[in-house]
């Protein structure tokens, strides 16, 4: 039952069964254990200077404070100190890691899932993700095989209140020369703590709270990909006449932002127009831009108009993460709301996102409407599921289709023509295939998801979002 918690990227279940105090016991222990065994023989320039140190931080889950407790118990029974930073958005962790130099950091999280549902993500230093190929399934394996109980070793356990250095580093991204009004819909999550303590007395910056209250349930799906998620966010700025709007998930690393007319823009559209902003920058001259294989057109064709690098990747957080790494890029994204900084060691943040956009909008008289505006210059389908059984068998016949166009298998199978591409790539987890489709045009983008679907077969879900 534990290995069905260990998805690629992270550890994810619901509340009690078949995630609960014992398991969370034993991925401490079995956490602790892969970074003692791990770093055991890697040369002293390698090591950071806290070797023994990990970090732990929780979201706003009611199932999260007994979760990390018995976490925490199972990583000092290895002998690791822990560091408890309490309830902290998970980009948080990563900026704790690398202010503090430890070895790793773990968040009790269910990320955008169901308020019932809990898990963990597991970083190592300088906050790299700990994936399955990285780390999670050798942890995965070594918890399988443990009972609870005691080792004879207890590890020290430390509280620290890192909100202020936090603040500090997020709010060097913020830069406003004339003041803005914005709806900020926190969905009762961890990112009502978070946007007062990192965002409140910020010069010209007007936040309307929207759901900032944490009462252990969620107002709305935490997950912000979703339109009808976003109505309460669309009123408000109507109401009160925001320039903008943002919604977070329920462990703020995620964000979607609305115009000031209430519609939502697809992130990479947002991030189209922050590669904009960074290229401009003299520092950043022909600096790389890391983008997610899904992502509009319009994210290259910016970053080359700019004069930069563009380098696509597979959809994965840890292979967007490790290519931010690997290309020292200044920018990444993701079309499903995850923005990467290289000045905030090359991690993700919708605090920072949140920040850099509205820096941008603050340094001209036009709303953001309009300066998304000539983006929307592609029709784009969105991500739409299709339950597929035998994913591998399905993906064959439709490169069998397309067996004469330009294609290739970077993630999944993407085809590419000079006025329309497509990607399928299989969920990692669920009996899915995701479409991606993008056309210059809403009749061919309309011609060719027709086409698939013949083989596809009918979408389970409208898709969210599009361009």
């Amino acid at each position: 039952m534990l290995d069905k918690l260990f998805r690629p990227s992270d550890i994810r279940g619901a509340c009690p069964l078949p995630l609960n105090e014992e398991t969370a016991w034993k991925i401490g222990h079995a956490t602790g254990l892969f970074f003692k065994r791990s770093r055991q023989n890697i040369p002293e320039s390698l090591k950071v200077p806290h070797e023994n140190t990990i970090l732990s931080g929780r979201d706003s889950r009611p199932s999260s404070p007994q979760l990390q407790r018995s976490l925490i118990e199972g990583l000092r029974s290895t002998g690791i100190t822990v560091i408890d930073l309490g309830p902290i958005d998970t980009p948080f962790l990563y900026f704790a890691v690398n202010h503090e130099a430890c070895v790793g950091g773990i968040q009790t999280t269910g990320s955008h899932g169901p308020v019932d549902s809990n898990g963990f993500r597991i970083t190592g230093p300088y906050a790299r993700p700990v994936a399955a190929a990285t780390g999670l399934e050798d942890i995965r394996r070594i918890s399988s095989t443990l009972r609870i109980g005691q080792t004879g070793v207890t590890g020290k356990l430390e509280t620290k209140d890192l909100w202020q250095p936090y603040r500090q580093h997020v709010l060097r991204f913020l830069s406003l020369r004339r003041k803005l009004r914005v709806a900020v819909d926190a969905g009762s999550a961890i990112a009502a703590k978070m946007i007062p303590a990192v965002f409140n007395d910020a010069p010209s910056l007007e936040i309307v709270p929207v759901s900032f209250e944490i009462a252990g349930s969620f107002p709305r799906d935490p997950g912000p990909l979703d339109q009808s998620n976003l109505d309460l966010l669309r009123t408000t700025i109507a109401q009160t006449s925001a320039d903008l709007g943002v919604c977070f998930d329920a462990d703020a690393d995620r964000c979607i932002f609305l115009t000031e007319t209430g519609n939502a823009i697809a992130s990479d559209l947002v991030a189209a127009l922050l590669t904009r902003h960074f290229l401009s920058l003299p520092t950043n001259k022909g600096a790389a831009i890391v983008y997610d294989l899904r992502c509009s057109r319009v994210v290259r064709e910016e970053t080359e108009a700019a004069g930069g690098a563009p380098f696509r990747q597979r959809a994965a957080y840890p292979a967007i993460r490790k290519a931010m790494d690997d290309t020292s890029a200044v920018f990444g994204c993701e079309p499903s709301g995850r923005f990467y900084f290289r000045d905030n060691f090359h991690a993700d943040s919708a605090a920072i996102a949140f920040a850099c956009l509205l820096s941008v909008l603050s340094s001209q008289q036009t709303p953001l409407s309009q300066l998304i505006a000539p983006l929307r210059r592609y029709a784009h389908s969105g991500e739409i599921a299709f339950h597929i059984e035998d994913k591998d068998a399905k993906i064959r016949e439709i490169a069998e289709a397309h067996r004469k166009a330009q294609s290739h298998y970077l993630d999944g199978f993407t085809v590419e023509s000079s006025d329309w591409w497509f990607n399928i790539r299989k969920s990692p987890s669920d009996p899915l295939l995701l479409l991606n489709l993008e056309a210059n045009s809403p009749r061919l983008l309309d011609e060719k998801l027709k086409d698939l679907q013949r083989i596809l077969g009918r979408p389970l879900h409208l898709p969210f979002p599009s361009n």
